[in-house]
């Protein structure tokens, strides 16, 4: 990678007004009534998180195509000008459209897409997931934006260790363990 290169694991995660219900108390045998009723609003998270420093880039959007992956890119650009990005990130249609590969290009932003169905290998979707535990689940908020901001708050508010260690960047067996230890 050239000098000044920025590895960053991107990702998007999508965040419902009606929380995944984890758990909860009902009687013995008993299946536990959950009433929902009308549209269960949601937002798309755009996320990025640079394995070396930890530190994160957000964008909430109300879908999940090109055109607002292409606006998040722009975030990136303008986050890390001076640098090369280098995204880690999967193959949904949102990466792979032809507009946001020569979106990526114009911006000087290099795409390395990870092995499908293989998540694990994705920091950013285990931020996401740790994430999710603490805030969505189990919690219904007044609206879907209170949800997005106290979602966002809160990855925000964690120190970098915190998010490299819950984005697994910390982990003994992390695949990028020997890139982590050459760039210290």
């Amino acid at each position: 990678m050239p000098d000044r290169s920025a590895v960053l694991a991107e990702d998007e995660t999508l965040l419902l007004l009606f929380p995944p219900l984890q758990a909860a108390w009902a009687r013995r045998g008993q299946a536990l009534p959950v009433p929902l009723s009308g549209w269960n609003d949601r937002r798309v998270l755009f996320g990025a998180i640079h394995v070396g420093s930890g530190h994160r880039i957000l964008l909430a959007q109300k879908r999940q195509r090109a055109e607002e992956f292409q606006e998040f890119l722009d975030l990136i650009a303008w986050h890390y000008r001076g640098w090369h990005p280098v995204l880690l990130l999967d193959e949904n249609s949102s990466h792979t459209a032809e507009e946001s590969e020569m979106a990526a290009e114009d911006l000087g932003i290099e795409m390395l897409p990870l092995p499908k169905r293989v998540p694990k290998l994705n920091a950013m979707d285990q931020l996401w997931r740790r994430s999710k535990q603490t805030i969505s689940a189990n919690r219904q908020y007044d609206s879907i934006d209170e949800h997005v901001d106290r979602f966002v708050d809160y990855v925000l508010r964690l120190s970098p260790t915190e998010a490299r260690l819950k984005a697994g960047l910390l982990s003994e067996d992390q695949w990028l363990r020997e890139y982590l230890d050459y760039h210290r």
